[in-house]
């Protein structure tokens, strides 16, 4: 083993201010953990000076000596160099030290662990990288230590955010922008470090709903990585593509376009071109990977501002472990990594067939597939809800049992171009719930906002509950744009 990958020195200096000085061993303790020590008797002491302080006992030369020679650890020679040891001051500075190393001794064990499942074990690619993902985000993870802020601190940081908001002139928005006026009134934007859940059946448009978002974004400059799990790259592209140019997503499709529409066309081509969007349509994908590449996208284009993921249900569970406790590590993993990378990132999600079984199909949050820890993680919920998608089931059932009872049949059914639509906010960590009132247009496939005169439309929250309020991709499999 190689010098710089331990200094048992510092590791006695450290064990040596404790014994002398016990009242420093709380703080120690939260920074340090029993194997950032490389010599087996020092791990021993340091774990017989955790359990003395659980039990509220004195962190001595007589009581570790006692503690150690009951569990059969105990050397005299290491106790005497400990002893013998300076005390230090500035103990900070040793215990980075040792944390370094301890880090560094933990990554060449990663390499010994990549070299046994890749020749060894002879595990695919794909599952040494797994593997080597979670491994190095535990290690990751255990080395970093955060202190508490004291109240001048959270104060001073509280004030510096009040006036970077006043500065922006009032500005409703705080977050990045949702796309629609109503929702950012109700949201204030979508927060750094929000894990924000967007629920439906099949067909409200929960893809369309943010795709008006990522559309919005993109237009103002703003970056976006988007992780397209059930849709190929190439067909989101045509929904931004008909957002933008207001041509129907069939005409595109087929290439069915006149003159003007063609040039419209080759307008948002142009726009796109310039566009910081980066879409990975891999299909099937865990948290480790997720994790992965979104860390170095962010690192290699800061400009990104939000991450989409459609959808949840779709991801990789790591492990053969129930897909409840699967889905509980991905929400919790994108939660973390939302507060790391200091982004919000956008999880579409399925709802439960048991919301169709109501007279009232409004979801709620209990209707989200595997929803616990959803629910839990989430800082806001919202759902898609489009009534005219009920109303058009029921006429084409209706339709089916008259034909069985070779009855004629005469549909009440209005084809509208476009559809009244609700955004349900069902959680909100920091404001309120309610609705808000959209517009869906059918053949574009685009949400926009209620005008405020619309007949049987109005552009205001509806049953707003703030009670409930809790107030408190290293490879991106990129089409060409």
């Amino acid at each position: 083993m190689q010098d710089n990958l331990y200094n048992l020195a510092f590791e006695r200096s450290i064990l040596s201010s404790i014994v002398f000085e016990p009242s420093q061993f709380d703080d120690l303790s939260t920074a340090l953990k029993v194997d950032d020590f490389y010599l087996p008797a020092h791990q021993e002491i340091f774990n017989a000076m955790m359990l003395l302080l659980q039990r509220d006992q004195p962190i001595d030369e007589e009581f570790i000596k006692k503690e150690l020679i009951k569990a059969k650890k105990f050397d005299e020679q290491v106790m005497l160099e400990i002893l013998s040891a300076n005390p230090i001051s500035n103990t900070k500075a040793y215990v980075d030290e040792v944390k370094d190393k301890s880090l560094k001794r933990h990554l060449l064990t990663l390499t010994t662990e990549i070299k046994r499942v890749t020749v060894e074990e002879e595990l695919p690619a794909s599952e040494v990288i797994d593997i080597v993902e979670k491994k190095l985000y535990d290690i990751t993870q255990d080395s970093q230590t955060s202190d508490f802020k004291d109240s001048p601190k959270m104060t001073f940081d509280t004030m510096e955010y009040i006036k970077e908001m006043k500065a922006r002139g009032n500005s409703i928005l705080v977050g990045v922008d949702t796309g629609f006026s109503e929702l950012n009134k109700m949201t204030t934007g979508f927060g750094k470090g929000d894990l924000v859940i967007i629920a439906a059946r099949p067909a409200m448009g929960k893809t369309s709903f943010i795709l008006n978002t990522v559309n919005s974004l993109i237009m103002n400059g703003k970056g976006v990585a988007f992780f397209s799990l059930e849709m190929p790259a190439e067909q989101l592209m045509l929904r931004l593509f008909s957002i933008q140019t207001s041509i129907p997503l069939q005409k595109l499709r087929v290439g069915d376009m006149d003159d003007n529409q063609w040039a419209s066309l080759n307008s948002a081509v142009d726009r796109m071109n310039e566009a910081k969007l980066y879409v990975d349509d891999q299909g099937s994908l865990n948290i480790n990977q997720l994790r992965s590449k979104l860390r170095k996208l962010k690192n290699q284009h800061p400009e990104i501002e939000i991450a989409v993921i459609d959808y949840l249900q779709i991801m990789q569970g790591i492990g053969k472990q129930d897909r409840h406790i699967q889905v509980s590590e991905i929400s919790r993993g994108l939660k973390m990594l939302a507060r790391e990378l200091e982004m919000p990132i956008v999880a579409l999600s399925q709802l439960n067939r048991g919301v169709e079984s109501r007279n009232d199909k409004r979801p709620m949050l209990s209707d989200i597939r595997e929803s616990g820890s959803i629910e839990q993680d989430a800082d806001i919920i919202m759902f898609v809800y489009r009534d005219d998608v009920y109303l058009y089931k029921e006429e084409k059932e209706r339709e089916k049992a008259a034909k069985a009872e070779g009855k004629e049949f005469v549909s009440e059914y209005v084809e509208k171009e476009e559809e009244e639509a609700e955004i349900i906010i069902g959680k909100q960590r920091n404001g309120p719930t309610g609705h808000v009132k959209l517009i869906f247009q059918k053949k574009l496939t685009r949400f926009v906002d209620a005008p405020a005169f619309s007949t049987g439309v109005e552009t205001i929250y509806e049953n707003i509950d703030t009670s409930s309020a809790d107030m408190n991709i290293p490879q991106i499999d990129m089409p060409a744009l």
